[in-house]
């Protein structure tokens, strides 16, 4: 005998029907790279950015290991030094080993300006400062340097004065050869001392630099004209279409008997074309052939000064894309770490809605928050970047790319072509995304590295 007057709710649902859901997925994010970069449509498959002639440049970088606690140099990175492009294995290896190990603490004055420049210095770990007196005698900062970059070419291969003075920011290692070194080499391959001497007689030649046009202004009478061209590079870079790709398969039962009143099929392939999409931002991002943040030009990478993104790293960074600046991109954390700063020095950032959210601003520029942003080390402690883009093809910027149509499109550039049924009963979709980005001038990206998010600060 039940104590029960009126019917249970477990008893009554049985008899109700449930408001659904369409499936959920926190890997889903605002994708604000793709939402930014204005999309060309390439016809062919291959996307050719046809440039001006320049000089030469490596990526002003010598990569270092550690072996048996001890840092080495790579010899291969030694041809980041105009002169050893084309030298021999056996010469790189024996320069590599000449280059001994120097710890330093923060504070020290590795170098000191006006001295005769008898070493060359590769940074390992650590970062450090190029200072220099100014013309009235005042203390100015040319540049931060850290793992890799290495100083100074151009005083070592003469024996010159350094230019500006070196001090450690931070406690680590560096590796040092003498000049001798190369005086070996060149005494013993003829190949080093003629790419050496054309080096010395190239003086003035900024690598990286457009080859000059020959013109005149502001001439009187009659002179003769200079007669000019404007050459191209000899091998563009050419973009061909990647992609993201995957089978989506669906059981021909479950399509049949569960298809309402959610469309099974429809669901699956929803959230496999997010998944595609988030695999579309971080392959754009850190793909190491065409991705943003491993081509970025040597003269667009920016060190931050304390670690921590101030203002100051920022608006140097504005610096090198000055000309329309579209975008920062930058991990969540690293914009909070940002906004610390800002909220420390007493200059808050404006907030704008961009993309029907509302993003930080700095002078004007949009901080776009990604996860795919990596950190090296770990996110917790580790260090990460803050790119800095324009984009457009009218401006000379980054574009993403994609194809102009593809058989069995479902969104732009991406494709759900059905494989037929098995012997299973089980349907197969073939998932494909195509898409890559271009950086039609170096000027258009720049990063800050080694951006510290850990630092928090006492307002009481």
């Amino acid at each position: 005998m039940s104590d029960r007057t009126s019917l249970t709710p477990d008893a009554a649902r049985q008899l109700a029907t449930a408001t659904k859901t369409t499936p959920q997925m926190r890997g889903i994010t605002p994708r604000y790279l793709l939402r930014a970069l204005p999309w060309v449509d390439v016809e062919s498959g291959v996307f050719r950015v046809n440039r001006r002639r320049t000089y030469v440049l490596g990526d002003d970088r010598i990569s270092t290991h550690s072996d048996g606690g001890t840092t080495r140099v790579i010899p291969g990175d030694l041809r980041e030094l105009p002169y050893l492009r084309e030298a021999d294995d056996a010469l790189l290896a024996e320069l590599a080993d000449a280059f001994t190990e120097v710890p330093f603490d923060a504070g020290q004055i590795l170098a000191a300006e006006g001295e005769a420049h008898d070493r060359l210095w590769v940074i390992a770990q650590g970062r450090a400062e190029k200072r220099v007196s100014g013309r009235y005698g005042e203390d100015a900062l040319l540049e931060v340097i850290a793992d890799g970059q290495f100083f100074d070419l151009g005083a070592w291969t003469r024996a010159a004065p350094l230019p500006y003075r070196v001090k450690a920011l931070t406690p680590g290692v560096a590796l040092c050869v003498d000049r001798a070194a190369l005086s070996g080499l060149c005494d013993r391959d003829a190949t080093v001392r003629g790419a050496l001497d054309a080096y010395l007689v190239a003086d003035g030649v900024l690598p990286g630099a457009e080859v000059p046009v020959d013109l005149s202004a502001g001439h009187i009478g009659e002179p003769e004209l200079p007669a000019t061209y404007v050459d191209y590079e000899d091998t563009p870079r050419e973009y061909h279409m990647t992609l993201a790709q995957t089978v989506l398969r669906v059981h021909t039962r479950v399509s049949d008997l569960y298809n309402g009143p959610i469309d099974q099929t429809r669901a699956q392939a929803n959230l496999t074309v997010h998944a595609l999409r988030e695999r579309q931002e971080a392959s754009l991002l850190n793909h190491p052939e065409f991705g943003l943040l491993p081509n970025v030009a040597p003269g667009q990478r920016v060190q931050t000064r304390t670690g921590a993104p101030t203002p100051d790293d920022l608006d140097e960074l504005l610096t090198r894309v000055w000309k329309q600046p579209g975008y920062f991109l930058a991990h969540p954390r690293a914009i909070a770490a940002f906004a610390r700063e800002c909220t420390r020095r007493g200059v808050p950032p404006v907030i704008d809605n961009r993309f029907g959210s509302p993003l930080l601003t700095w002078r004007g520029v949009p901080l776009l928050p990604s996860d795919k942003v990596p950190f090296s080390g770990g996110a917790g402690i580790g260090t990460t970047e803050i790119l800095l883009m324009r984009v457009g093809e009218a401006e000379q910027g980054v574009v993403g790319l994609r194809p102009a149509k593809v058989e069995d499109e479902v969104e732009p550039g991406l494709a759900m072509r059905n494989m037929g049924v098995d012997r299973k009963g089980i349907t197969s979709y073939l998932m494909t995304a195509y898409f890559n980005a271009a950086v039609l001038v170096e000027d258009a990206l720049a990063v800050l590295q080694n951006v510290e998010v850990s630092h928090y600060h006492d307002y009481s």
